[in-house]
């Protein structure tokens, strides 16, 4: 039954004039791989999604040069609501229509639709997540309503946040499966939304990593939240529910170890680094941004399991913090990044804290240095980088 959204929410949705950028679970890369190396079906299945996903994405280039220039709109009125979940399930039965009707939004019961229940589901607990943790009202802080789209085109092997809403496909089956099934991938497209209103982080080389690096620490964390684990004993896999069966392959991405989440004759090799001195040089992926997380993801990893614990905890905290802080650039790299989260875990902890300490430990693992950068021609202690161009 077609439903009206609550009142005070725009009554279209789907128009593709918004203020972000498409971000995309599944990168370009991994579906060109499974053109080239799989079968007819396979082979179809991900140009499909690859053409679907750049039609989109070029619909919003636009669209992202006015977000920069006049910014997230926040109401004002919003702040004075009592803070509480909104959400709204849409059925595209495979089209491609994202102002398809609504079939549950709060006080409905379970639909009996896998995917409807799952991202109903799983919404809430990322809102929950997000306000009984950092106290957040939402992902943009004031209220917004959480609106999806599941059951996205057909064989549509991808999910997506594009600055709006948030978009599911029930995948190929030969790959990857229902997308909605993994908490991971849903808190990593909503935590880009957070990182929309709280950054911006330019979606271009190592800022663009960063990015990424952002929504997959939120995705584990939400994760991890809900299944109550430790840092040492979570597994820090974004995406493992959606492993099509037959695929060598244990999850999407590992922060506890990058590149090794798959290895298998149709996705490929798992191309992230977990070390500067493996930084991948490429003008694919927007400059690398899904492959060179790997690198402030195992930072983040080490950084929770050295403080023990939550990772929401301290490591989280330090990172959320450094998230709203004014001096995180749009363009910020990973030096720069480093350097920040150093100097908010003093703030929060102590210049001699413990925390501060593990931060550092953290960048030295995967070779970031916090010093200044001599100039051209003295460079000192940079190490190498391998320079990887993808076709």
């Amino acid at each position: 039954m077609d439903r009206k959204p609550p009142e005070g929410d725009p009554p279209e949705r789907g128009q593709m004039d918004r203020r972000n950028p498409l971000h995309c679970l599944v990168p370009d890369y991994v579906l060109r791989e499974v053109a080239k190396r799989g079968g007819v079906e396979h082979r179809e299945a991900a140009l499909d999604t690859l053409g679907l996903s750049a039609t989109l994405r070029g619909a919003r280039t636009q669209a992202e040069a006015r977000r920069a220039a006049i910014g997230p709109a926040r109401p004002a009125a919003a702040a004075l609501k009592k803070p509480q979940v909104n959400r709204l399930i849409r059925n595209a039965e495979n089209g491609e229509d994202l102002n398809s009707p609504i079939v549950r939004q709060e006080g409905d019961p379970k639909t009996g639709n896998d995917a409807v229940d799952e991202a109903f589901e799983y919404f809430g607990t990322t809102w929950d997540f997000w306000f009984e943790v950092y106290a957040r009202n939402s992902i943009d802080g004031a209220g917004l309503t959480l609106d999806g789209v599941v059951r996205y085109s057909q064989n549509f092997d991808n999910a997506f946040w594009d600055g709006d809403q948030m978009i599911f496909g029930d995948g190929s089956g030969q790959t990857f499966t229902r997308l909605t099934q993994s908490l991971s991938v849903c808190a990593h497209e909503l935590g880009h939304g957070v990182i929309q209103y709280d950054g911006p982080l330019d979606y271009q080389g190592e800022s663009g990593a960063l990015n990424e690096h952002y929504a997959d620490a939120f995705g584990a964390m939400v994760d991890q939240w809900r299944n109550g684990d430790t840092a040492e004993d979570a597994d820090w896999l974004i995406g493992k529910e959606i492993i099509a069966e037959g695929v060598n392959g244990k999850a999407l991405r590992s922060m506890k170890e990058p590149g090794t989440a798959y290895d298998d004759d149709l996705l490929g090799t798992d191309p992230q680094p977990g070390h500067m001195d493996d930084f991948v040089e490429t003008f694919d992926d927007n400059g690398g941004v899904h492959i060179n997380s790997g690198i402030p993801n195992k930072a983040f990893y080490e950084l929770a399991v050295a403080l023990g614990g939550h990772s929401w905890e301290a490591a989280g905290r330090i990172w959320y913090t450094a998230l709203g802080n004014p001096q995180l650039r749009a363009t910020s790299g990973f030096r720069r990044f480093a350097r920040l989260t150093q100097r908010v875990a003093s703030q929060l902890y102590g210049a001699s804290s413990k925390e501060v300490d593990a931060v550092e430990a953290a960048w030295d693992t995967v070779g970031v240095p916090r010093q200044r950068e001599a100039p051209r021609g003295r460079r000192r202690g940079r190490r190498p980088r391998r320079r990887v161009v993808r076709t």
